[in-house]
């Protein structure tokens, strides 16, 4: 074993400056750090009294019984508030500015009223407007504000502050650069926190964008790229009301992913809010077996959109002559108006919609020529009396007074507009009827309709002709269980078949009637990793929010899915065309200097045109490499992963390695996560143990899956190199 550089555990420091800007001495500094330390504390004690105060009193208000739907939905407002402040209890209060008007203002993760309702706010939430210079302002653009101050808490104890003068005196390049440093420092805990108090300004201003259609955000790794779409979420939630009633769709790449950010959101007081896979986005459906890259890119192609679309047109029943019996009579619709019905009834609806549509025209046909056959055979009945009658007359020698005029069927046999309603509701409820139009227009599964046309090679021919011969061999070929591609098929066709039933909403949250039903359409949908999405995916999301008020991050060249996207361009053009909006992340924070350093060369072998972005910290520990024989990668991964855990003890570490190593590594490493590069995206340790780069570099799309490898860690990188 050979080792090329050695470790160094040196951490970066926090700096402080006096409020005139200039570098404390020992006493001043001590000084005016306990003084500003002990004003914050008397201020975090204020706001925690007003907030307990308020939990009392919401408390008091949710024990009483709601009677009402008026007082059932201020009570679910109650409790969201109730819950939100709850949750505020750490880090209630982390920020302040002092402007050049002599005003002050706190920021925290709730916004905070005195006592009394016209009373001005006592702590002003992270998500208003008059917070944003906290994040935004600067030295060349101060914004009325003459000093920020970070406010660093632990429970209900203030233990540092950060002071930034706005005047110029200091020009950092970094918001909070101190409070900043010290959040990237902490160890690792497996799950992502809140970074309200230490957002930057590119950050801030794309979580503040306007959702007015696609948001495309290009970030690196380390640029936060997780932490805006989180934040911009709670953001959108606060300042758009009207989206809580219809929530907002969180995607992720995967279960792990959600479960590592799942409760950033909840932290941030928001709960109107879904968290799926693309997988997992159809409720009954699960992914029962992996398939090949080839098949997942041949089924993520925006082609099957027209193809199943004309696949289901091709099932609709043609018109002709339909011959229904009522009552023991057969009354006979013609061609030609259930030609004209079926076009009304397919119009802008899906398969099943449109069923119930023309069966509702079907039933007033029925019933319009019920009524027709029995008035003209009412008529032909009078005709036939009066002839009578009128030779009676003439036998008899008298006449008789004309009759006045009347209406009903049991006078002259017409039905009045009653009878005829009533008419058509014995015939809409008729089971025979229905079952009439089942048969002729049946219900069908999108499950076996998928499985029909995936499995016909004749079918795959004729409504996706753009597949090769070999393409549609192969996905013809395929075995029964699901795979993820085919999640999209589904997902498309359910869509274009629609429910036989209106859903019936369920669950007092928003959040869970929306996760039961897949026809939602979302207020916003929220994308990370958004790279990996195929055509078809994109269209899932395009379907539960129309609007198209999306924001989509993610790093073009960490893309390892199976598609040949190299650009954002290319990726949303079958959904979006050029109707989307582009924004950059170019400071990396959380990947140490030291590191990103190694990621220039991988990235040109991937093919990149985009620059690494700019990392602004460094760990003060070099990358290191062991190389080794594959006969001594257990014990070598064994020994390394121990001596991480020693030194990044209270933290987190992780291990990436090759596909084809992962199960050999497993049956030593049961205490630390051991993943592929893929399943490694958005995730990170303190320290990472890279098994093998090189053969991560020969999986497909290898040089990207290397480059999301070699990003995973925020302070140590170790690499076991393998000879032959």
């Amino acid at each position: 074993m050979r080792r090329k550089s050695a470790l160094n555990n040196g951490t970066a420091g926090v700096s402080e400056v006096t409020p005139d800007g200039k570098p404390p001495t020992s006493t001043e500094g001590d000084v005016a750090r306990r003084s500003a330390v002990a004003e914050e504390q008397a201020f975090l004690d204020l706001a925690t009294a007003r907030r307990d105060r308020l939990v009392d009193h919401l408390q008091v208000e949710l024990s009483s019984e709601a009677l009402d739907t008026l007082e059932r939905a201020r009570q679910r407002m109650l409790r969201q508030q109730y819950e939100e402040l709850q949750r505020a209890r750490e880090g209630l209060v982390f920020g302040r500015l002092d402007g050049l008007d002599g005003t002050v203002r706190h920021v925290g993760r709730v916004g905070l009223r005195n006592d009394g309702e016209d009373s001005e706010p006592l702590l002003v939430d992270w998500r208003a407007p008059a917070a944003r210079p906290f994040y935004t302002a600067t030295a060349v653009d101060p914004q009325g504000q003459a000093r920020r101050r970070h406010i660093r808490t632990t429970g209900s104890a203030v233990v540092g502050v950060d002071d930034e003068p706005l005047d110029g005196t200091i020009t950092a390049g970094l918001v909070g650069e101190g409070a900043l440093l010290a959040a990237l420092d902490q160890r690792r805990t497996g799950r992502m926190t809140t970074a309200i108090s230490t957002l930057q300004r590119e950050q801030d201003d794309i979580i503040r964008a306007e959702a007015t259609g696609p948001l495309i955000v290009q970030g690196g790794p380390g640029t936060g790229k997780t932490v805006v779409a989180l934040h911009r979420v709670a953001y959108l939630l606060f300042t758009h009301r009207q989206m809580a009633d219809q929530a907002v769709l969180v995607l992720g790449p995967s279960p792990r992913f959600l479960q590592y950010v799942g409760q950033v959101l909840p932290a941030l007081g928001e709960t109107a809010v879904v968290s799926a896979t693309c997988d997992t986005l159809l409720a009954d459906i699960r992914v029962g077996r992996d398939e090949s890259r080839l098949l997942a890119e041949i089924k993520g192609r925006a082609l099957w959109q027209p193809a199943l679309e004309s696949y289901v047109a091709s099932l609709l029943p043609r018109p002709r002559e339909l011959k229904l019996r009522w009552e023991g009579e057969f009354y006979v619709v013609t061609a030609a108006a259930v030609a004209q019905a079926l076009t009304s009834a397919v119009q802008g609806r899906p398969y099943h919609r449109a069923r119930a549509a023309f069966a509702e025209q079907l039933h007033h046909l029925l019933a319009d020529a019920v009524v027709a056959q029995r008035e003209a055979l009412m008529s032909e009945m009078e005709e036939g009396f009066e002839d009578i009658l009128a030779r009676v007359d003439r036998s008899m020698g008298h006449d008789h007074p004309s009759a006045r005029p009347s209406t009903g069927s049991d006078i002259d046999g017409l039905l009045s507009e009653e009878e005829v309603d009533h008419l058509r509701t014995r015939i809409a409820e008729n089971a025979t009827i229905a079952r009439f139009i089942e048969a002729w227009w049946p219900t069908l599964d999108a499950e076996t309709l998928l499985g029909d046309l995936l499995t016909d090679r004749t079918l795959l021919a004729r409504f996706a002709p753009q597949l090769s011969p070999e393409e549609i061999t192969a996905v013809s070929a395929e075995p029964a269980p699901w795979a993820s591609s085919d999640i999209p098929l589904l997902d498309a066709l359910a869509d274009l078949l629609g429910d036989v039933d209106a859903p019936q909403p369920q669950g007092e949250f928003v959040a869970d009637r929306a996760r039961r039903q897949r026809g939602w359409v979302y207020g916003h949908v929220v994308i990370d990793e958004a790279q990996e999405l195929s055509e078809m995916q994109w269209q899932m999301v395009l379907r539960r929010c129309p609007s198209r008020s999306i924001t989509a991050v993610g790093d073009i060249d960490q893309a390892e899915a199976a598609h040949r996207h190299t650009s954002w361009a290319q990726a949303v053009q079958a959904v979006f065309g050029d109707r989307w909006t582009a924004a950059d992340l170019t400071i990396c924070y959380r990947t140490p200097r030291e590191v990103m350093d190694l990621t220039e060369p991988v990235l040109k072998k991937a093919g990149s045109q985009n620059t690494p972005p700019l990392a602004v910290r460094s760990s003060g520990i070099a990358p290191w490499e062991l190389t080794i024989t594959p006969a001594e990668l257990a014990d070598a991964a064994a020994q390394a992963v121990r001596q991480l855990q020693q030194r990044w003890h209270g933290g987190t570490v992780g291990v990436i390695a090759p596909a084809d190593r992962i199960a050999e590594l497993l049956a030593v490493l049961s205490d630390v996560p051991v993943l592929s590069a893929t399943q490694s995206k958005g995730l990170e340790w303190d320290a990472t143990l890279l098994v093998d780069p090189q053969g991560i570099a020969i999986e497909p799309r290898g040089w990207n899956g290397l480059y999301v490898a070699l990003t995973r860690c925020t302070q140590e990188l170790g690499q076991l190199i393998l000879t032959q």
